[in-house]
Formats: C-alpha cells, sequence, structure tokens
C-alpha cells in the first residue's frame, strides 16, 4: 500500500509537442507498483493547455482546482472544479485553462500511457 500527498510528489514539465504551461506529477504509478493503472495529476498555468491529441484507451478525470474547457473534437466543454470527465478511446481531446488561477486536474489512465 502506498499513502501519498500531491505536495510530496516531484513536478515535472509536459514535454509533449503541443503542451503549453503545462506539469504533471505521479502520484501513484507504475514506480509504485500500481500494475494497470497510474493516477497523474495535470497543472497547467493561465493560459496553458494540453496537446489536442488521441489514446487508444479511455481517461478518467477530475478537476480537482480551477476552471477551463475540455476540447472534445473541436468543441470546448466548460469543465470546473469538482468536475468528472470521462474521455472515450481514441477521442481527440484537449484540456485549457480559461480561468486567472491553476487548473488541476487528475487523470487516471493504463499505466502504459504514464
Amino acid at each position: 500500500m502506498k499513502i501519498t500527498r500531491l505536495e510530496n510528489c516531484e513536478s515535472t514539465p509536459v514535454a509533449m509537442e503541443g503542451a503549453s504551461g503545462a506539469s504533471r506529477q505521479v502520484p501513484i504509478g507504475k514506480a509504485d507498483g500500481a500494475p494497470n493503472f497510474s493516477a497523474r495529476v495535470f497543472t497547467l498555468e493561465p493560459g496553458g493547455h494540453t496537446p489536442h491529441h488521441v489514446h487508444e484507451s479511455e481517461h478518467l478525470n477530475y478537476v480537482m482546482r480551477g476552471k477551463g474547457v475540455a476540447m472534445e473534437g473541436e468543441t470546448a466543454r466548460d469543465i470546473r472544479q469538482g468536475d468528472f470527465v470521462l474521455v472515450k478511446p481514441n477521442e481527440r481531446h484537449q484540456y485549457r485553462n480559461t480561468g486567472d488561477e491553476p487548473l488541476v486536474f487528475m487523470c487516471v489512465v493504463p499505466s502504459r500511457y504514464e
């Protein structure tokens, strides 16, 4: 069993092409022996965004802080603290911070995407 706090997890910049003002933390993942899923937390600074991309597996997301939009293909869907988001397999998506404070969301994915 592992119990940790987000503030104790290393933050690294998102180096994917198309990302801006984005960092990520991995509170639980492959390095902890998680065999199937990884919990990642992304922080987008005001004006920041993730790449507009697709994955073969679903993503389960929870908005922990802030507000912004989740792009469903080319359609912007408003999101804010407390929202859960399901991104289906092969669904083109992107997160954008449209607020004045960091947008922080948890993303649970199969460990191979970590």
